[in-house]
């Protein structure tokens, strides 16, 4: 499969830096252990029993542009790079650990750029590795569900495909005369579900009701979209929370698994284009719900969203959705 060239940049040779305390296998840290391939050769094969991760950078805000947010997403995966690059490798040989570049959106064409975002997810898929897809905005998420739908439709039969997404907003939106943004992926999932006779199954977890206008709340309901608001993030409702989720599961195959890091209360995630001063908070609950779906052993592939470097303090929101990234590549290498 060839990844449209003006879209995919591979990761330059010198992103990858950090604090070095050794070379011993205990001692490396993810800047001395990843692997930089160019996705538009094939990856290296998986050893029997070897478990693989690509890191695939979403280098685009187009969708935030057109949906009149505030811009800066594009620098998201760079920013996400740096902020894990000193995590501790706490795996071994058993894992192929991979960086596979950007999918880059320099033109304004966010349709072409998610083109080429579903070929390298399906050109990951196929080679038998986890896409972990760094954004970027939360169109992400078109691209990156229908590279998911793509590859299973050429495994044959009818995808089972799962689709969850913590988040503040539904978006379900209907794409205006712009054309389609950061609020309408699911929206564009639904109607291409809806069209190839596929079920649409749909879990937003995280939803706040002054986020969402009454069209959209409708358009959930019409699409058999099942939602929790954020107020369910406490101990009380965990329960319901687990209910939700593992309903989800069972449903289904595989699940395609996004976290737009705006559904974070914003003294955590201040880094984002609609900050939630009311959001869920990033431990606790959010982390018991985050590892069942990880432990379910289903997910296909997974994102983070709509993380603005320029809009950071501190680098708090790097360093959540860094450290999200941390528990996806430990429940890979186990």
């Amino acid at each position: 499969m060839t990844i449209a060239g003006n879209y995919y940049q591979p990761t330059a040779t010198d992103v990858w830096t950090g604090r070095i305390d050794g070379t011993e296998a205990d001692t490396l840290r993810w800047h001395q252990w990843i692997r930089l391939v160019n996705l538009q050769a094939p990856l290296p094969p998986l050893l029997r029993g070897q478990q693989g991760v690509v890191l695939l950078g979403f280098a685009c805000d187009e969708g935030v542009r057109r949906n009149k947010g505030r811009t800066g997403a594009a620098q998201g995966p760079m920013a996400l790079r740096k902020a894990c690059a000193g995590f501790p490798a706490h795996f071994n040989e058993g894992i192929q650990f991979l960086d596979g570049g950007n999918i880059v959106c320099t033109d304004n064409n966010l349709e072409a750029a998610q083109d080429a975002l579903s070929e390298a997810v399906q050109h990951i898929l196929a080679a038998g590795y986890l896409p972990i897809v760094l954004g970027g905005g939360h169109e992400i998420t078109y691209g990156h569900a229908r590279g998911i739908y793509r590859h299973l439709q050429q495994q044959g039969g009818m995808p089972q495909l799962g689709l969850i997404n913590f988040d503040a907003h539904f978006d379900l939106r209907i794409p205006g005369d712009d054309g389609p943004n950061s609020g309408t992926s699911f929206w564009q999932l639904a109607q291409d579900c809806l069209q190839q006779t596929h079920p649409f199954r749909y879990l937003a977890l995280g939803i706040q009701a002054h986020s969402n206008t009454a069209q959209l709340f409708r358009i959930a309901a019409e699409t058999g979209v099942i939602y929790l608001p954020a107020d369910a993030f406490h101990s009380q409702d965990r329960n319901t929370l687990r209910t939700a989720i593992n309903a989800c599961l069972e449903q289904v195959e595989h699940i395609y698994l996004t976290i737009d890091l705006d559904v974070f209360a914003a003294p955590f995630a201040p880094g984002v284009s609609a900050t939630a001063f009311n959001g869920i908070m990033p431990g606790g609950v959010f982390m018991e719900c985050f590892r069942i779906i990880l432990q379910s052993g289903k997910v296909a592939g997974i994102d983070i969203a709509e993380l603005n470097p320029a809009l950071d303090i501190d680098n708090r929101t790097a360093k959540l959705g860094a450290a999200l990234m941390f528990e996806v590549v430990m429940r890979q290498a186990r």
